[in-house]
């Protein structure tokens, strides 16, 4: 999925990343007298990877004075020995841009990758289901984070507390018990008439309960997939439209497994945390 205009970050994101490379001077370059000289930058991927990250680099460039001469989009998928990016500038201006370009690539198009494969493998057994990112991204990451899911065709779940209605059992410890939260969904509905409501739930009893009384979908929360399906069986005879989630422990490994329970979507963290994609960044002299 190409994602190049799709989710902007402002300039003072941008200048904030360069200056924490680039507090006051690159001493190396200084010192070895080669700020004056011309050349080129290129990036390469070193094995299968999904790109993610691009047109915030090319931004750092126009920042930085460094020209590009070819680049592909994030969500381009580019395999070992790809050359994906390509510039030319002033060597001083080519090694303040070199590692921050590299570490955001690196980084996001690792989520990116991830993400693909899982996508990937859930679609291969249902091709309907959505693969959805928590909001569980490290702190500060968030833009490059949605960026990067959305590159490996992954959608947000939840971008923040201002969206959806989603009820865990942290808010029951102050609601009361599954019957105290039954009696209140119908003013919920009143009053956010134009949101939908979404409760986890872990048991198929309580899943009953809140589906006759009319909430919008169920977040299945760490349930095995051969009992999710099951679940899922009875809960679509008794309401066809709600709108049903599977949750907690999926990944890679797993996520084909839950795909085929029946479910619309699957929510996790997991593409979020792993290696980073593995990109050489090599300079050459004019």
């Amino acid at each position: 999925m190409k994602v190049e205009t799709l989710l902007y970050i402002g300039d003072d994101t941008i200048d904030r990343w360069i200056k924490e490379d680039i507090p006051y001077i690159d001493l190396t370059t200084l010192t070895l007298g080669i700020g004056g000289m011309k050349g080129k930058i290129r990036f390469t991927a070193r094995e299968f990877t999904v790109l993610s990250g691009v047109e915030e680099v090319l931004r750092i460039f126009a920042k930085l004075g460094v020209t590009p001469l070819r680049s592909l989009p994030s969500g381009s998928v580019v395999n070992k020995g790809d050359i994906f990016i390509e510039a030319e500038g002033l060597a001083s201006s080519l090694h303040m841009a070199w590692k921050v370009s590299m570490n955001i690539l690196e980084y996001s198009s690792g989520i990116a990758t991830r993400t693909k494969k899982m996508v990937d493998n859930a679609k291969s057994v249902n091709p309907h289901v959505a693969v959805l990112a928590t909001r569980k991204s490290f702190p500060g990451t968030k833009e490059l984070s949605i960026k990067a899911i959305i590159a490996g065709g992954a959608f947000p779940h939840r971008l923040g507390l201002s969206e959806t209605i989603l009820t865990f059992k942290q808010h029951m410890a102050f609601l009361g018990d599954i019957n105290d939260l039954v009696q209140v969904i119908k003013e919920i509905k009143a009053n956010a008439c134009e949101k939908k409501i979404i409760v986890e739930v872990e048991t198929l009893e309580d899943a009953r309960l809140l589906s006759e009384a009319g909430v919008d979908g169920l977040q299945f929360d760490k349930i095995p997939p051969s009992d999710l399906k099951n679940i899922v069986d009875q809960i679509r005879q008794l309401n066809p439209q709600i709108t049903l989630l599977g949750a907690g422990g999926i990944n890679e490994g797993n996520i084909a497994d839950y795909a085929a329970s029946g479910i619309d979507a699957i929510v996790t963290t997991s593409m979020y945390f792993g290696k980073p994609s593995d990109i050489g960044v090599t300079m050459e002299k004019y």
